[in-house]
């Protein structure tokens, strides 16, 4: 058996994967963004002092982007602190991570790490992997011109090319660029046509420049954008009558695609419910690849109340994921039911609403004999309050003690008071998450939640993973 301390590591680890998959350091619907970063910056402390290796190698699990940055940050600040091979280990880590990353975000981390005065010869080492890979420099230096201008002199690098030298530190002392983007950008000072040759961010300040109207803007530049961008304009073109800036939803990832239905108007849901129906079902065929359909009998309780909304930073969010996951559930089962904690039977037309009876939701999933009972919830069961614990308790201990039925709980919302996010019984496993399209990995790691399982089992866990990622990194750069 293991030892008390190895379990106290091992909740430790997964308390604070919880956090890192969950909070992003913005203000959720029960605490602020202080409370949120203060809580948060709390664990990364405490686990980079107490488990460098296990911190490191959360790198590897499904977190969110905001807590990966965190993470890489405070080891290449502390790198005196690593021995030589946790070094070597840890910037295997790191290069797997930040290839995953968008750019701006690798951008972001650099700067920080400049304002921060870290310099080493690790993290010019890793800044200089992560710009040689980069597989268009041009484009990042029309794009990320200055976040590239200072990683290039916080690392001491010489541009690829003196052209492109050039570019980054004395744009305008050139009369001609052979490389098109740049020579594009350059003739955009002074010809409207060019700058929608451009992308969509650099574009936009010529745009102003030229003082081009929006609407025009928009409509002639929407084939430039990427998906992200069009759908975070979307809604504001729809209102403002712009053609053009349209979202292809066949491309679209599941949790996303999601966030964009809620947005809708329910007017607009009901016109393109064959539309959208369509397009969540094939990215939750995406999402589920090939255990599609093994999951068994499966009922879901997922929470559509007032809490679901939010917070403004994360408006719908998890309302979103619970959405995600109530199509990604369908696509995992062989047989599906879905219970929303409103009562509503209609999925697509969902809205944060009413308060949250999980523990009546919870009985009704049960009485459908399930194989897998899959909860989506904040965990604030408040109608009455405390009676999904008490049913939880009552069908592990006496009514299912060998577990017939598989029960975990998947909660969205970090809890800022508690470290964590909240849980609805100790007796069944809670993980957090980001994303429905982490789900069957998150119900993975949920059985290490349940006390069966130890640190030796997670950290084997966490080796696998770790060296996944690694082997797709090897593969990803030989191509």
């Amino acid at each position: 058996m293991d030892s008390y301390g190895d379990l106290v590591a091992a909740d430790d680890v997964l308390l604070f994967v919880n956090a890192a998959t969950t909070s992003t350091g913005q203000r959720e619907f029960h605490s602020d963004e202080g409370e949120q970063r203060l809580s948060l910056g709390f664990l990364h402390a405490y686990m980079l002092g107490n488990y460098r290796d296990l911190y490191a190698g959360v790198l590897a699990l499904d977190i969110n982007d905001y807590n990966a940055v965190l993470i890489i940050r405070q080891l290449l600040e502390t790198t005196r602190e690593a021995t030589a091979d946790q070094r070597r280990s840890e910037g295997r880590l790191i290069a797997c991570r930040l290839a995953t990353l968008p750019p701006q975000r690798v951008y972001g981390l650099f700067n920080a790490l400049r304002r921060a005065g870290v310099n080493n010869r690790r993290t010019r080492a890793i800044m200089r992997d992560w710009l040689s890979a980069r597989p268009d420099l041009a484009f990042d230096a029309v794009k990320y011109r200055s976040g590239l201008k200072r990683a290039l002199r916080h690392a001491h690098l010489v541009p690829a090319t003196e052209e492109l030298g050039a570019f980054v530190f004395a744009p305008l002392t050139r009369k001609h660029y052979a490389t098109p983007l740049l020579e594009t950008w350059r003739r955009a000072h002074y010809e409207q046509a060019a700058l929608y040759e451009l992308p969509y961010t650099a574009a936009e300040g010529f745009a102003a420049k030229h003082k081009i109207p929006r609407k025009v803007f928009l409509e002639r530049i929407a084939p430039r954008m990427t998906r992200q961008e069009t759908l975070r304009l979307q809604e504001s073109a729809r209102k403002s009558g712009i053609a053009g800036v349209q979202a292809d939803l066949s491309r679209m990832p599941l949790t996303r695609l999601a966030t964009y239905v809620l947005s809708l108007p329910v007017e607009d849901r009901l016109r393109r419910r064959a539309e959208l129906t369509r397009a969540l079902e094939s990215a939750a065929d995406r999402a589920a690849g090939p255990h599609r359909g093994s999951w068994g009998k499966v009922t879901a309780v997922l929470d559509d109340s007032f809490s679901s909304f939010g917070s403004v930073h994360k408006r719908r969010r998890p309302l979103a994921v619970a959405l995600a996951c109530h199509y990604l559930l369908a696509a995992l089962a062989g047989t599906y039911t879905a219970l929303w904690t409103s009562g509503r039977t209609d999925a697509l037309l969902t809205r944060p609403y009413g308060p949250t009876p999980l523990g009546r939701r919870i009985l009704d999933a049960l009485d459908t004999t399930p194989s897998r009972l899959v909860i989506v919830s904040d965990g604030w069961d408040n109608a009455p309050p405390g009676l999904a614990a008490e049913v939880l308790r009552i069908w592990r201990t006496r009514l299912d003690p060998k577990r017939r039925t598989s029960i975990v709980h998947l909660n969205p919302v970090y809890d800022a008071a508690d470290f964590d996010v909240r849980r609805l019984s100790p007796t069944v496993p809670t993980a957090g998450i980001r994303d429905a399209e982490d789900l069957p990995a998150l119900v993975e790691l949920a059985q290490f939640a349940e006390g069966r399982t130890g640190l030796a089992e997670l950290v084997t866990y966490m080796n696998a993973r770790a060296a996944h990622m690694l082997s797709r990194h090897q593969q990803e750069q030989a191509r």
